[in-house]
């Protein structure tokens, strides 16, 4: 007897149901894209209990009759393609004529369809695959489709299903997908006999993209858009503030077809490198347009996944636009100051030039924290109530010049200047220095914990982390490479040795080389001992060893993944953070100018290496709702 049989039809339409019919809301998405391929401007899905009882979608589109209809239930009967030529040029979301078999092998689905020509419809019901009545019915033009007791054929399947909430979690989050990327579309969900939400149709994308992110995050959107001879992209992407704990804020298009695409994802969390620490996940509605022949939807049976011609060029094209839009925006608008509120601000008395505005006088020395101190301690915050001020000054002079050598390195334009005690600290001149879009431009009022240094904007209050913003400036002036790095090394006058492991050795010796056009010259000494015999100046004064361990640790665990560029890139991030100012370090007020001036010329001024940002801002408004003024 022959081991090779071929498998009854019914058994084939199951196993092709087990590829695309995974949940409800497959259901849900292939027979949407169906009404929309129908050319439906009106598209109703009505669910019970999640899609186990019923699913429901109904539509005004084109419709069919009884022998269409009939065929659709076939498997691979398709209207979408003809030829060869057409499998390699698609422009319709549903083809493969795998849908309508597979559902009805494993539910009991009933069909209502009319053509708008027709004076009667169809009326066709199946169970588990099998047509079991065909029969004329009175129905408005388009297509309703019902679908019963899903898996009741199948209960392997169904015992897997979750929970209703759950089911239906999915369901509405498929019909939010594909309602964002047709705004002509009406669309409307109904969950036992109730409306969850409804899609008006709407001439203006972003009408849309409000309607289904919420009216609130429209407005930290920002718009995308690039054109290159292969393709073009435009959409929304959210500001990095705005960022979300998973991926589930990202919506890519590619032709109008909602896709879960990772070349197009990483192209888009690589526009937002250094924006965003680990772990978060910006919000962005992208729209891919490419020619149809340039793009293989034909990859996965529930066509969620797609292949491009120009992988790469796509992926630059949009990591560049979407870098691009967001370099533009990451450049400050201080703004102009909210119109005041008769009596607001008037009230507060002028301060004359002669009269004493030190820290002793207004009683603010008492504040200060020990070098140790925990900004947050209550028992250390005040520790130095009843002392006076000499003993303040004392203590800061100690901070002072334990911290000295790391400052002097940090700021070489100004290294002879001493750090001021907190005590002796002035305001800097009262001089019309606001600028809309400079860091140069604010009025520095102070530091607050020797932190943040607190500043003064023309529309309000702008605090800086001066860790950070240092990290951001050391990071771009260690990515130019230039030859001033490797002139300002200094030279250790007792060489440092390094042991590591044998894995970690080959990692150093192969970076060494790339450490040395930064100042940093470390050669092998021994079989996996290395001696360190110059640092860059920005590190003059550190424990360099820690570092370069780090690094080297770092490396080793992670791998060489996503190319030697982004290892380097990693290391340029680490020496950054090891050679900026730390937070609890007083800085003069000349350092803090210097500090803002240099960061007007970074490239992105508003994010450290690592993602977290280096300044935020309350504009008068916030400050007087704050305040119930």
């Amino acid at each position: 007897m022959s081991k090779i049989r071929i498998l009854p039809e019914i058994i084939s339409n199951k196993i092709a149901a087990g590829e695309v019919v995974e949940r409800p809301a497959s259901v849900v998405k292939e027979l949407v894209e169906n009404a929309l391929d129908a050319d439906s401007t009106k598209i109703v899905i009505e669910v019970e209990r999640g899609g186990r009882r019923l699913i429901r979608v109904s539509d005004n589109g084109s419709g069919m009759g009884r022998d269409d209809a009939l065929l659709a239930l076939e498997r691979y009967a398709t209207s979408k393609i003809a030829s060869d030529s057409d499998l390699f040029s698609i422009r319709s979301l549903g083809f493969r004529g795998e849908a309508l078999p597979s559902i009805a092998a494993v539910s009991r689905l009933t069909i209502v369809t009319r053509e708008k020509r027709s004076d009667a419809g169809t009326e066709i019901r199946v169970s588990g695959g099998k047509i079991e009545q065909v029969a004329d019915a009175g129905a408005p033009p388009g297509t309703m489709i019902t679908v019963e007791n899903l898996f009741f054929n199948t209960p392997a399947r169904r015992k897997f299903m979750k929970s209703v909430t759950t089911e239906m979690g999915h369901v509405a989050d498929i019909v939010a997908a594909i309602a964002l990327g047709r705004p002509e579309v009406y669309f409307r969900l109904m969950h036992d006999g109730r409306i969850l939400k409804s899609w008006p149709s709407t001439v203006d994308r972003l009408d849309r993209v409000a309607d289904v992110l919420g009216s609130k995050l429209s407005g930290e959107l920002y718009p995308v858009a690039r054109n290159a001879e292969f393709g073009a992209i435009d959409g929304w992407v959210s500001d990095p503030k705005q960022f979300r704990s998973t991926s589930r804020g990202v919506f890519i298009f590619v032709n109008g077809r909602h896709v879960r695409d990772r070349v197009i994802q990483h192209a888009l969390f690589a526009g937002y490198r250094q924006r965003l620490v680990k772990g978060q996940y910006p919000v962005a509605t992208l729209f891919i347009t490419i020619p149809h022949d340039q793009v293989d939807v034909n990859v996965h049976p529930t066509k969620n996944e797609v292949r491009f011609a120009q992988q790469r060029s796509i992926h630059d094209l949009v990591q560049s636009a979407v870098a691009e839009t967001l370099d533009r925006r990451d450049r400050p608008q201080w703004g102009r100051p909210e119109e005041p509120r008769p009596g607001f601000m008037q009230k507060q008395p002028r301060i004359s030039e002669n009269q004493d505005i030190s820290f002793e006088a207004m009683g603010l020395g008492r504040e200060a924290k020990t070098a140790k101190g925990d900004s947050h301690d209550p028992a250390s915050a005040g520790q130095f109530k009843g002392r006076n001020v000499e003993a303040l000054r004392r203590l800061h002079q100690d901070k002072a010049e334990h911290s000295q050598n790391a400052i002097n390195n940090t700021f070489p334009s100004i290294a002879g200047e001493m750090v001021p005690e907190a005590a002796d600290r002035r305001p800097l001149e009262q001089a019309a220095l606001w600028k809309k879009t400079e860091f140069g431009g604010l009025r520095v009022i102070g530091q607050l914990h020797n932190s943040y240094v607190l500043c003064e904007s023309e529309g309000g209050l702008v605090l800086l982390d001066q860790h950070a913003a240092h990290e951001r400036i050391l990071y771009e002036r260690l990515k130019r490479r230039s030859d001033r790095l490797k002139k300002e090394a200094q030279r250790l006058l007792v060489p440092e040795t390094i042991e590591l492991s044998f894995h970690e050795a080959g990692v150093l010796e192969w970076l060494a080389a790339e450490f040395d056009a930064f100042g940093l010259e470390i050669d092998p000494f021994g079989t996996n001992t290395f001696v360190v015999r110059s640092v860059p100046a920005m590190l003059a004064g550190r424990d360099i060893a820690p570092l370069v361990r780090e690094i080297v640790e770092k490396l080793a665990s992670v791998g060489f993944g996503d190319g030697p560029e982004a290892s380097v890139d990693e290391s340029l991030k680490l020496m950054a953070c090891h050679g900026a100012i730390r937070a609890r370090q007083a800085l003069s007020d000349r350092q803090i100018r210097k500090l803002l001036e240099e960061l007007d010329g970074c490239e992105n001024p508003s994010h450290c290496p690592h993602g977290r940002p280096t300044w935020l801002r309350w504009s008068i408004r916030e400050l007087e709702k704050s305040f119930k003024r």
